[in-house]
């Protein structure tokens, strides 16, 4: 298996609902970013939720999104949070618990009871993730069942078909002539989580304008091996060289397939917020 690479990209910018992207979750982003609207509305019927997805999904993504964007007070617990900080607090609006399945088992006992909490007190809401259903989860089985009592929602992961897409869409959102195949090369050379890819992108797109020089292979492979670049374009970690890259020219070539019309149209994969269409320095986590 060829080994993948990572560049040392900085650090990424905070995690929000615009940044996400949604792809099919629309349903899900949406009522997680008018939940507090709805809470200072009057009272809400649906206020616990529990979404589960695989790793890389965007789990951690949304809650601290929630949390992030909140302009009331909320907080977010996981399996490094103190055991005290689990307990309820009326001024506090949203409770964001990520990962409740590898909670210990005093953890578990203390969620349980804010959870009972949150239901008594109508002006607050909870919402937890996990890498299972309700049914499928390790948990205490009081836990799982409370879990159940809400909303759940299965959160989706982008496949490698719409993160290219994403990748494309976002190029041309940047007026960047992104060449047809380095999206598929980034996927299977480097990390595929889109903050790092998103982060690359934006990396070709300054290094490309210092170099005048379109965004193709021979222009990555110049920018992580012998470019120029200050050491904020990012650098090769490990001890492997980089796959080679094939010499290419630094234009686009001639070909009766127009580099922005790609067949694969970013409504396939991200039509609302996440949410929303993408914007000029969207991430993902």
């Amino acid at each position: 298996m060829q080994r993948q690479l990572t560049l040392d990209l900085g650090t990424p910018p905070p995690a929000t609902f615009d940044n996400f992207f949604a792809a099919s979750n629309h349903e899900l982003v949406t009522r997680l970013r008018e939940l507090e609207g709805a809470l200072a509305a009057g009272p809400v019927a649906d206020r616990t939720f529990y979404v589960w997805g695989e790793p890389g999904s965007g789990r951690s993504h949304l809650l601290q999104a929630l949390v992030h964007e909140a302009t009331g007070r909320a907080r977010f617990l996981s399996p490094q949070s103190a055991l005290t900080a689990f307990g309820f607090d009326p001024r506090v609006t949203l409770y964001a618990i990520d990962d409740c399945d590898d909670l210990s088992g005093a953890q578990q006992i203390a969620l349980f009871n804010l959870f009972n909490e949150v239901r008594a007190h109508p002006t607050s809401a909870l919402v937890a993730t996990g890498s299972a259903a309700p049914m499928g989860l390790s948990v205490r089985e009081d836990l799982r069942t409370r879990l159940g009592w809400g909303l759940v929602f299965h959160l989706t992961a982008l496949t490698d078909e719409g993160k290219a897409s994403v990748l494309k869409h976002a190029a041309r959102e940047r007026g960047i002539a992104l060449a047809d195949d380095l999206p598929n090369y980034l996927l299977t050379h480097f990390r595929r989580d889109m903050p790092s890819l998103m982060a690359l992108l934006d990396e070709l797109d300054r290094f490309s304008l210092e170099q005048k020089r379109a965004v193709t292979l021979t222009l990555l492979r110049d920018m992580t091996r012998t470019g120029p670049a200050p050491a904020s374009a990012g650098r090769i970690t490990g001890d492997e060289e980089p796959p080679p890259v094939p010499d290419a020219p630094d234009t686009p070539h001639d070909e009766p397939t127009d580099l922005f019309g790609d067949p694969l149209s970013i409504e396939s994969v991200s039509a609302s917020p996440e949410m929303g269409s993408p914007r000029a320095s969207t991430r993902f986590k």
